[in-house]
């Protein structure tokens, strides 16, 4: 006959059977595993591409010490901005690495944190006696640490330590690099080649033009600059750099004139190899660099020779005036315009990412001045590129309206200007004029032939004599 089995050794048999079928379904639950740390010196690779609003894509390759199944691993020195939900860790050789869960540590180990973390518990505080150099040790109850720190020593409180505080040990969850700890199951045992990607922010970059011109200012000199920022907490040496100009969507800165005329200007030359992928550019640095953390790094980006420019000066108006009585504002200075072509006749042809173009001329000495400065967009080979770089002192304009009838109809205007242009320069000028004119308008008469740019804006280009004056006049009819 069986022996009765007691009630007490019954149940904890029954434990015991749960525990070891959960660890039948989930081993990774029914193991504590000793972490590993990976750092830089496990790294064999970095890639870094870089976005224009504060966006980059890491790919870190580094070799994996890896059991098979249950690890834990530290990966030391990733960025501190790290977005968690884009890691990625794969095996370069086919291992199967299943991840069970991921944490980014950017809780860093600093004086401050080290305090925080031991509120409520005993730290050794250190007093030296200034004369003899004898040290007395003292233990400390960390009370707060907000607005300062606040210790009972024996039955006494303290609002500032009496000495340097010594702490028994460091907290766990303080890391003194930022670090992604992952949980995995990998499928063999051995050293693994593997890549981790993810996108972080913290890295930007921004590109910057110089342009100098010419004595003749019909040709120019460009010179394109990579500006690069590393605010993302780590270091990333010798790293292969990418740069993405595009905008991705997301939820959420003179040559002898001589010399110009008597050689073909060089064709332009790239510091970076050129791709287009997607509908974005791709520039890619054709040597490793090293991105060090709180660094500011510039890159060479271009180099085009004696690129055609034309310089034009400008005068707009935009309707308001056409309803109603103008009074003269006062005399206008003409604004400097340079427009070139981004293609290889005008000896350029180089896709040119969104940045500031610096334009510079050398004066009779041969020491540079500074012209004026615009932003340029994205420019595709085959656009057109316009710089507003200033105001001209010696070419201005005077608008008066000359006649104004309102009684044709009460939403038909008529109404008459002249323009009154003055050059006080040495050379002959050509002065283009812009009008918006709004409505139906018909024009009545003109004292030069205009061109019609688009529905409501016209333009015409007026010649003016050096140490001259010009005139334009323009009578429209506008129907509201």
């Amino acid at each position: 006959m069986p022996q009765a089995v007691p009630a007490a050794l019954s149940r904890r048999t029954m434990i015991v059977g749960l525990l070891a079928s959960t660890a039948l379904v989930h081993p990774a639950l029914a193991q504590q595993v000793a972490e590993k740390r990976v750092t830089l010196a496990e790294q064999t690779a970095v890639a870094v591409a870089i976005y224009n609003d504060d966006l980059a894509l890491v790919r870190d390759s580094r070799r994996l010490a890896l059991d098979q199944g249950r690890n834990r691993l530290a990966l030391v020195d990733v960025s501190a901005q790290l977005r968690a939900q884009t890691a990625l860790l794969a095996a370069a050789d086919g291992t199967q690495l299943r991840t069970l869960e991921q944490n980014l540590e950017f809780d860093l180990l600093t004086p401050q944190k080290l305090l925080e973390k031991s509120v409520g518990k005993e730290v050794t505080i250190v007093k030296t006696h200034p004369q003899t150099g004898e040290e007395t040790r003292l233990r400390a109850l960390v009370l707060s640490t907000a607005s300062g720190v606040v210790l009972k020593i024996g039955n006494e409180i303290h609002t500032s330590a009496p000495g340097r505080i010594v702490f028994d040990s460091v907290p766990p969850n303080l890391r003194d690099r930022p670090t992604l700890t992952i949980d995995l199951e990998a499928s063999r045992a051995g050293t693994v080649a593997a890549e981790l990607t993810y996108l972080t922010g913290g890295l930007s970059w921004n590109a910057d033009y110089v342009a100098q011109l010419n004595d003749k200012e019909d040709k120019l000199d460009l010179n394109g600059w990579v500006t690069l920022v590393n605010r993302s907490g780590t270091t990333y040496r010798d790293a292969k750099l990418q740069l993405v100009a595009g905008d991705p969507n997301r939820v959420r800165a003179g040559m002898e004139r001589s010399r110009d005329e008597a050689r073909p200007a060089p064709a332009p030359k790239s510091a970076m190899r050129t791709e287009a992928v997607f509908d974005y550019h791709l520039y890619e640095l054709e040597r490793p660099t090293t991105i060090a953390e709180n660094q500011q790094k510039q890159v060479a980006l271009l180099s085009a020779g004696a690129v055609a420019v034309e310089k034009r000066y400008l005068l707009t108006s935009y309707g308001q005036h056409y309803r109603s009585r103008f009074t003269v504002p006062g005399t206008v200075k003409a604004e400097i315009w340079l427009h070139f072509s981004n293609d290889k006749k005008s000896n350029l042809g180089i896709p040119l990412p969104r940045g500031v173009v610096r334009v510079y001329k050398r004066d009779s000495s041969g020491k540079a001045v500074f012209v004026g400065e615009d932003s340029i967009n994205h420019t595709a080979e085959g656009e057109r590129v316009r710089l507003k770089v200033g105001q001209a002192f010696d070419v201005s304009g005077i608008r008066t309206q000359t006649d104004f009838r309102s009684e044709v109809s009460w939403q038909i205007y008529e109404s008459a200007y002249k323009i009154e242009l003055n050059n006080a320069k040495a050379d002959p000028v050509v002065v283009t004029i812009q009008e918006t004119i709004p409505g139906d308008w018909t024009m009545l008469g003109e004292s030069s032939r205009h061109t019609k740019v688009t529905s409501s804006l016209v333009e015409w280009n007026v010649p003016v004599p050096a140490k001259g004056k010009a005139e334009l006049s323009f009578r429209v009819r506008v129907k509201f």
